[in-house]
């Protein structure tokens, strides 16, 4: 049997059983803010930054963003980095460029996402700590 159809098989599997399981339920005590005012470099790259706070992880946590200006539905990512969940507050920053058009000046949404990889057999799922949406200002540095 080809590798592609099982390996398909196993992730929609996955992700049924962690839909059958209900939503993932953070720790009130964790969170993940986004900054008011986002920047965008002569070279068209886009920095986010803010903070969060998170315990207790078991496998590698992620911090992402994502970025969209009018349609909210049409968010691209804006880089990645990890996070420390000993239960203290950390700062993150995110860069990168937007693919479709370049970022502009102006109001723009933020959805920040702190997601651990948790082991689970021979794959790992990923279980979110906490998530916001945030709205922003873009400026040119």
């Amino acid at each position: 049997m080809p590798v592609r159809p099982v390996a398909a098989t196993v992730l929609g599997a996955v992700a049924l059983l962690c839909t059958a399981a209900g939503p993932a339920r953070a720790d009130p005590a964790e969170l993940i803010t986004v900054d008011p005012v986002g920047r965008i470099a002569p070279d068209g790259t886009v920095t986010l930054t803010g903070s969060y706070r998170c315990a207790g992880g078991t496998g590698p946590v992620l911090v992402s963003s994502s970025l969209s200006q009018g349609d909210s539905r049409l968010g691209q990512g804006v880089g990645g980095s990890t996070a420390r969940c000993d239960g203290a507050e950390h700062r993150w920053q995110n860069s990168g460029k937007v693919s479709a058009e370049p970022g502009r000046s102006g109001a723009a949404r933020v959805q920040a996402t702190l997601t651990e990889l948790r082991p689970s057999g021979v794959l790992s799922l990923p279980a979110f700590h906490a998530v916001t949406d945030q709205d922003i200002t873009l400026t040119q540095e």
